[in-house]
């Protein structure tokens, strides 16, 4: 049988926001679904609406439910915003300047997508 080579290309942007939601949404315990699914489901329209700072301060008023989301998005990996913990990531969005503040929250509009997805995807509906 012919052994097929993987090939070492670089991943595209997409597909390392893909592979990062998949990965983290899949170790989010079941007692915490169902409020991370309203979490992510709320991010992208209120990023949209309200602006990327007032959105992750929604997160943040979620308390201890809003942690996980916030860990996740912290861990994305999005220019200007590298080695962010959740605990600091809301204080390294605000400090952004405007071309960093722009392109994180252009970047973070794609993770809140590939996450809602992600959700979609591997959640079983309660």
């Amino acid at each position: 049988m012919a052994k097929v080579e993987v090939s070492k290309k670089p991943l595209l942007r997409d597909q390392q926001r893909a592979l990062h939601s998949y990965d983290t949404v899949s170790g989010v315990e079941r007692a915490q679904q169902k409020d991370y699914k309203i979490a992510v489901s709320d991010l992208g329209a209120n990023i949209l609406r309200s602006g990327l700072c007032a959105a992750i301060a929604s997160v943040q008023r979620l308390g201890r439910r809003g942690d996980v989301l916030l860990g996740h998005l912290a861990s994305a990996g999005v220019p200007g915003l590298e080695n962010a913990t959740r605990h600091c990531f809301a204080e390294r969005v605000r400090m952004l300047d405007a071309d960093g503040y722009m392109l994180a929250t252009r970047e973070l509009l794609q993770v809140a997508t590939w996450l809602k997805r992600a959700v979609q995807a591997t959640f079983e509906e309660a």
